[in-house]
């Protein structure tokens, strides 16, 4: 018990030195970062808002290109943490459900929850291209 607590102020007290420390070097440098961020923020502001304008006119209307613009960003985003997802469940499932078995069927249902998340979030651009394309005629 007593080492799991010197193991946790350790912890912390490393977080605490390394956020002073990136604190004191980012207040050094603000005024030189914040110029080149400022034009990267607007580089990515006018591609996204052209793609945004490339997906309207595709698909016609206002409503259904911003639709599908959100569906490919969440297409994108739901690749890597649903890869985490079922990293997360197979470590409880194989490496700590092997000693502690209801931990082991939590990493079951977690693998199977993201790996469904996953496919939903990948089919469902799909769909919606077909039911808006083929649906509206």
């Amino acid at each position: 018990m007593r080492k799991n607590i010197a193991i946790i102020i350790a912890t912390l007290f490393i977080i605490l030195i390394s956020m002073c420390l990136f604190s004191s070097v980012n207040a050094t440098q603000s005024s030189a970062i914040n110029d080149k961020t400022e034009s990267k923020l607007v580089e990515i502001k006018e591609k996204e808002l052209k793609s945004l304008a490339d997906y309207e006119e595709t698909y016609g209307s206002k409503t259904y290109g911003l639709t599908a613009y959100i569906l490919n960003k969440v297409r994108i985003f739901s690749i890597p943490l649903c890869f985490l997802g079922i990293l997360i469940g197979a470590i409880l499932n194989y490496v700590i459900g092997v000693r502690h078995l209801e931990n082991k069927e939590k990493g079951l249902a977690l693998m199977i929850s993201f790996v469904t998340l996953a496919i939903i979030c990948q089919v469902l651009p799909l769909v919606f291209t077909i039911v808006v394309k083929f649906g509206r005629e």
